[in-house]
């Protein structure tokens, strides 16, 4: 990790060490009010140790380029500057061209912190003390933090955001302040959780005591709620760290008042303001932010044991699984808006799909799994990590798509290219939003309720668990997602009874996704099998899951082997783009297929003669499993989707004319 010098910020160090100056006040241990929330609770990073071959090399370049990258990127661009200039420590204009640039800032924060948590490293730490000193410096004596804002208010850094008094919170819709503040609270809790330092969280504890008493239904108080939303949850993080219910409160007044007239501003379908929450039964609007106003619902819906919020919750995901989601699990078809298109609209070549949706998208899956236990959460959520979430990030880890269709003829862009990997994008939000997400990506290997544990994903690690009456410990063995065995071997301090429950996968149980709107060519006729200490057990999948419970002594060994081959997946009838073609699958990958190993795209079908296997490529984009298809006399060679556009512009289909 290069220092702050060699960023070019060294005049930033010297000023950073305000960022030490603490509070008194204690913070009491309260992790317990969302946890009892949520019957199931994820294992910690720092309990997770990741060996695997497939992600722990994702990880490392995110953790060892990326974030220096990303952190140069906003040096460069006046990121950190900005919040010299509002704290009058320098003078200038704003940088950048959004609103949000602020939120950058936070969201490498907030990712090298997880990245802290599994793999702790000084001088990356020291680094994050000197840019959250500089945060500080650009923060108001109320609280308020918004650099733009605050350096020149009548003068935004994009002409699409309105300026008539240039006072705060006007035009809330696209001035951003409260998902600046959102995303600063969810660094925070994380920095907070991995250091046990306060100085990022007393700044966003002082911005939130600012919102606070800045909003509300109460007289001398502004009746508006955010217009791009994620304050919600991070209100949610900062309660759960505090205890203070003024902020839960808060959270849910923000997701009450969408949809109420009386309100300062109305946003409409655009940012899901069109009606109530708890009457929202369609999604619709911006992707983003609907995804994380979800599971801000999701949030409440756990806390005040709210069935309103539970019953909308259910009804949004149900419409965005079976009308509206890509075979990648991709949402947001259109770029008009970074927007849900209508029911079953899903093009390919135009499709949307932005990064921030994928990741906001499991953010909620993992939500409504720690609420009931469903496997199908789940099941969206590995199918999103490794075929709408990796896509967006280059093997080099320092290219990265906003958008990422389903096809490309190497000529189509609309605003943000759609062919390309770009360096970085005056948005940025996608590339610091990867950085925040994949050092997490250990946390939702494994999940504990009472004394059940359950293995969600399949990645080689091993990992100290702590359930209600046992302690133990458990390590993977597999070379996941290019082969379907796993090995498992659990230690327990002492012997006992617990259950195990083990995610068989929906693609293992002949199910693409859930809600039916992809559907497997032919059903595979083989079953998953499990052995304990070398013995075959009984298969019965229950509710998705191998279910174990008996008595465990240190060095059990399970194998599990889920069934892999080359599927075919056809869409549904009434997704018209889709008809006549066929997409094909190996274990949770969707492939595609390329220019760059297929000279003739335009002329490749495949049908009822196809013949299909697959072939290792150890030399091939960081080592692949390809899939070589026969049809009559003409061949085809089909790369996983998220490998694809990492040897330059060309064509590319994930469906393929029959």
């Amino acid at each position: 990790m290069k220092t702050l010098k060699n960023l070019g910020l060294t005049i930033l160090v010297s000023l950073s060490v305000q960022c030490f100056a603490q509070t008194t006040n204690e913070i009491k241990n309260t992790s317990s009010l969302v946890a009892n929330a949520y019957p199931i609770q994820p294992i910690p990073i720092r309990n997770i140790k990741i060996t695997d071959k497939f992600w722990l090399p994702i990880i490392k370049r995110v953790q060892e380029k990326t974030i220096e990258y990303a952190i140069a990127k906003c040096s460069e661009e006046g990121r950190f500057e900005n919040f010299l200039i509002a704290g009058g420590v320098k003078k200038g204009e704003v940088k950048g061209k959004m609103p949000f640039d602020d939120s950058d800032v936070y969201k490498i924060i907030e990712g090298a912190s997880n990245s802290l948590i599994s793999s702790p490293d000084p001088k990356l730490e020291v680094l994050l003390d000197s840019l959250i000193g500089i945060i500080k410096i650009g923060q108001e004596k109320d609280g308020y933090l918004t650099t733009w804002r605050t350096i020149n208010p009548r003068k935004p850094p994009a002409d699409w955001v309105k300026v008539v008094d240039g006072v705060r919170w006007e035009y809330m819709n696209m001035s951003h302040e409260e998902y600046n503040a959102g995303h600063l609270y969810e660094a925070a809790a994380v920095h907070f959780k991995a250091t046990g330092k306060r100085n990022l969280l007393d700044i966003a504890l002082k911005n939130a005591d600012l919102f606070v008493k800045t909003f509300g239904d109460e007289k001398g108080k502004i009746l508006a709620v955010p217009g791009h939303q994620i304050i919600e949850t991070g209100l949610v993080k900062l309660y759960e760290i505090t205890g203070k219910e003024e902020y839960i409160k808060l959270a849910k007044f923000f997701l009450d008042h969408r949809g109420d007239p009386n309100k300062k501003e109305n946003y409409h379908e655009y940012a899901q303001d069109h009606k109530p929450v708890v009457q929202q039964d369609e999604v619709v609007g911006h992707a983003v932010r609907a995804v994380y106003m979800y599971a801000g619902m999701t949030d409440i819906a756990a806390i005040y044991k709210d069935k309103s919020y539970r019953e909308a919750v259910d009804k949004l995901w149900h419409n965005m699984v079976e009308k509206k989601i890509y075979l990648t699990g991709g949402i947001g078809a259109k770029h008009e808006g970074e927007s849900f298109g209508k029911n079953y609209e899903l093009p390919n070549l135009t499709a949307y799909n932005e990064t921030c949706a994928a990741i906001g998208s499991i953010y909620w899956n993992e939500r409504l799994f720690n609420l009931t236990g469903d496997v199908k959460y789940t099941d969206i959520v590995e199918r999103t990590m490794f075929n709408a979430v990796i896509p967006g990030i280059s093997l080099k880890g320092t290219e990265f798509f906003y958008p990422n269709p389903l096809e490309s003829d190497g000529k189509y862009t609309f605003n943000i290219g759609a062919c390309s990997r770009s360096g970085w994008f005056d948005c940025s939000c996608c590339p610091t939003n990867l950085i925040r997400f994949i050092p997490a990506i250990p946390g939702l290997v494994y999940s504990q309720k009472k004394n059940t544990l359950f293995v969600n994903l399949y990645m080689s690690n091993t990992a100290d668990v702590s359930l209600d009456s046992h302690k133990l410990k458990i390590s993977q063995e597999t070379n996941y997602p290019w082969d379907g065995k796993i090995k498992l071997t659990v230690t327990p301090e002492e012997a006992g009874q617990f259950t195990l429950k083990l995610r068989i996968p929906g693609w293992a149980r002949n199910e693409v996704m859930p809600g039916g709107l992809y559907s497997y060519t032919e059903k595979s006729t083989a079953n998953p099998v499990i052995k304990i200490n070398g013995k075959v057990q009984d298969s019965t999948i229950k509710e998705g899951y191998f279910i174990i419970n008996r008595t465990w002594n240190k060095g059990d060994s399970i194998d599990l082997e889920l069934p892999m081959s080359v599927r075919e997946v056809t869409a549904s009838k009434k997704i018209k783009e889709n008809q006549n073609k066929t997409a094909l699958e190996y274990g949770p990958l969707v492939y595609s297929i390329e220019e760059a190993d297929n000279k003739n795209i335009e002329d490749i079908r495949i049908n009822n003669k196809t013949s299909f296997k697959t072939q290792q490529q150890p030399d091939l984009l960081n080592g692949i499993y390809t899939i070589e298809g026969t049809t009559e006399t003409k061949e085809f060679k089909a790369i996983p989707y998220y490998t694809w556009s990492n040897r330059g512009i060309g064509k590319m289909k994930v469906w393929v004319k029959k």
